[in-house]
């Protein structure tokens, strides 16, 4: 990217606007790879966050069915444990889907 602009900025022939436009798409496929990045990791983040939402649901149910307190906290932590277990297990299939994606950016 940064070898790409220093391109766009040694053709003394172009107008400011065209080295500007130069510099926009040797800049392109970089921003293509954070919003793909930010992206994948913002549904991870919000799959975890409805799991353990879904832990907390369950919680309060218990309480209000009159479940002990040490026992709700158990059942909250088990499940919040599932949680983050299962979520773990994603990584490798998120990390691949996304190497794919980024290596077919600025093809």
């Amino acid at each position: 990217m940064f070898r790409c602009s220093a391109g766009c900025c040694e053709d003394s022939q172009a107008s400011m606007q065209q080295v500007h436009q130069c510099i926009e798409r040797c800049h392109a496929p970089l921003a293509q790879a954070q919003a793909l990045v930010t992206s994948e990791l913002e549904k991870f983040q919000d799959r975890l966050a409805r799991c353990t939402m879904h832990c907390n649901d369950k919680a309060k149910d218990s309480i209000d069915a009159g479940s002990k307190e040490l026992q709700v906290k158990r059942q909250l932590e088990s499940c919040v444990t599932t949680c983050v277990d299962d979520h773990m297990n994603l990584i490798p299939t998120m990390t691949k889907k996304m190497k794919e994606s980024l290596s077919s950016i600025g093809k």
